[in-house]
């Protein structure tokens, strides 16, 4: 009984460590974002940190159409990089993750 407790506890901290390896690894991993016209575009890594705003210069004379820009093509771009972020970070866990009777029911 204790052997396969120690066993779980081995594979959880191996799979903890994997997930740490995962997090490190996606701040390489970048997510680009477009407004539908191309007039701002965003680039994020999948921690969600932004690494770039590009803005078209016909934007910059309106302010309120900029901040609109802004936060719908952020939004998409979190959105993905949010996606990337969790399927990667599931992948790792699900595969690390001992096999506990019951425990496929929350799939």
């Amino acid at each position: 009984m204790f052997g396969d407790l120690m066993g779980m506890m081995g594979k959880l901290k191996e799979t903890q460590q994997k997930v740490e390896e995962t997090k490190k690894r996606l701040d390489t991993v970048l997510v680009d974002s477009k407004s539908n016209d191309g007039k701002v575009q965003v680039t994020l890594t999948a921690n969600r940190t932004i690494k770039s705003i590009d803005i078209a210069d016909e934007l910059l004379a309106d302010k309120e159409e900029l901040e609109d820009y802004l936060i719908l093509t952020l939004n998409k771009a979190i959105e993905k990089a949010t996606q990337v972020h969790e399927t990667e970070i599931a992948a790792v866990a699900k595969d690390g993750l001992p096999n506990i009777p019951g425990m496929d029911m929350f799939k």
